[in-house]
């Protein structure tokens, strides 16, 4: 058991890859707390992980409100006494180009994914710091990495302001032993990828970028989040790691 007695609060925890990732960190023996807007689907997804044997508990969280972020991680330490794990998976994507980007939908991925994760950290430092340090894992891109031709400005603008303030807070907070570092998947095999993957030419461009020849499942994801928030990882921080087949070493 890789996490036994960790606690573990994962955003975008719903389902997909942050339902991927609550998952995996339970069945190694972690107490996760899926924070999510999608009552419904946490419930569900908590659920599942329940009756699989893991420990698992949903908790309503807007990423963007600050309120909401108190909340949630008072919540954890009355219920845990603790928190080890924080991994920032919400995100969301407007696919506009830059000329045609709407502020308000610019305004939104930038709450989501930039200001989401700063306040997440924010809170969960005090609470990392009394369990005597932990793991922060914040959840990029390939386009946190790279200028993507199929890659909106917006999306690529949030994920490397993601991938610096993992840097920033590693070299930060290292003295309280809290380790923060970023994963950046290329595409996801997800099923709003595959409805996207209809379209067979769009399907090639993808494929044809990556050396593996094959999408990213979600499993090969939380794999790399579960090392990342393991002991195994000990001295791992400020480390930005591609989960990519090999899409940004070519």
């Amino acid at each position: 058991m890789k996490l036994e007695k960790k606690v573990a609060l994962i955003t975008g925890a719903a389902q997909g890859l942050g339902a991927a990732i609550a998952a995996r960190f339970a069945g190694e023996g972690a107490l996760v707390f899926l924070g999510d807007l999608s009552a419904g689907a946490g419930e569900i997804t908590a659920a599942r992980i329940q009756e699989a044997g893991g420990r698992a508990r949903f908790l309503p969280l807007d990423v963007t409100r600050e309120a909401d972020w108190i909340s949630v991680l008072a919540a954890v330490e009355e219920e845990a006494g603790r928190l080890d794990i924080l991994v920032n998976n919400a995100g969301i994507n407007i696919r506009e180009p830059i000329e045609m980007m709407k502020e308000e939908n610019l305004d939104a991925m930038l709450a989501v994914n930039v200001k989401g994760p700063f306040l997440g950290i924010k809170h969960a430092l005090p609470l990392l710091r009394k369990s005597g340090g932990g793991s922060v894992i914040n959840m990029s891109s390939v386009c946190g990495l790279i200028g993507h031709k199929y890659t909106t400005e917006a999306y690529t603008l949030t994920k490397g302001a993601l991938t610096l303030l993992t840097k920033a807070v590693a070299v930060r907070y290292a003295g309280d032993n809290i380790r923060c570092n970023s994963i950046h998947p290329s595409t996801v095999d997800t099923p709003l990828v595959q409805e996207l993957f209809k379209d067979p030419a769009r399907k090639a461009e993808r494929l044809g970028e990556v050396p593996l020849g094959r999408l990213a499942a979600e499993a090969d994801v939380a794999s790399a989040a579960l090392f990342l928030a393991s002991d195994e990882a000990a001295f791992l921080n400020g480390v930005a790691l591609p989960v990519d087949g090999g899409t940004t070493a070519d």
